[in-house]
């Protein structure tokens, strides 16, 4: 494949993640909020659904990605437990959407690489360098001066607790193996 295709293809996939992302992201709010679907669980349910489906059709049958056999007991156990926190956190996503604001639920979702970093240094005891942290903090600010006049900020502490739990597991399951 050519360099230009490449950078097309490439170009192409980054624009349908990021559309359909959002597609998926006001869908969610329109159904759970405006029209009154009250089961995010189902609806987690149907996203995981078909997230599993494409994938296998895009393995299978375009052969983006070769596919690959899982090694051991130990790899498979850690790729479930992050399936589970995995769909623990869209479940988590879905429901907030019910409460929150599509923009406030981003903004809590922008603290993800903070978090991450942070955690993993805690989990680790490796630093990155001063760069990557002094980076992140104009994001955290951001977040807490937009969430400081949302008056759901205490209200929406708890799922924002259990986002980060969440994370946190994810560093137990040592990803490093996967």
């Amino acid at each position: 494949m050519s360099s230009k295709k490449q950078a097309l293809f490439i170009s192409s996939l980054v624009i349908l993640w990021y559309t359909s992302n959002i597609g998926v992201l006001l869908l969610n709010k329109f159904l759970l909020s405006n029209y009154g679907f009250r089961f995010p669980i189902f609806l987690t349910m149907c996203h995981m659904s078909a997230c599993a489906i494409l994938s296998y059709f895009s393995i299978v049958f375009l052969k983006l990605v070769p596919i690959q056999a899982i090694k051991s007991r130990s790899q498979f156990l850690k790729i479930a437990t992050l399936s589970v926190v995995f769909c623990g956190s869209v479940v988590g996503g879905n429901i907030s959407l019910r409460y929150l604001a599509v923009s406030f639920n981003q903004a809590v979702g922008a603290t993800t690489p903070f978090f991450t970093a942070l955690f993993a240094f805690m989990v680790t005891l490796k630093r990155e360098a001063w760069v990557t942290y002094a980076a992140l903090v104009p994001v955290v600010a951001g977040v807490v001066i937009a969430s400081g006049v949302c008056f759901l900020f205490v209200r929406s502490f708890l799922l924002f607790t259990i986002c980060l739990i969440s994370l946190l597991a994810k560093y137990f399951v040592g990803l490093d193996d996967l």
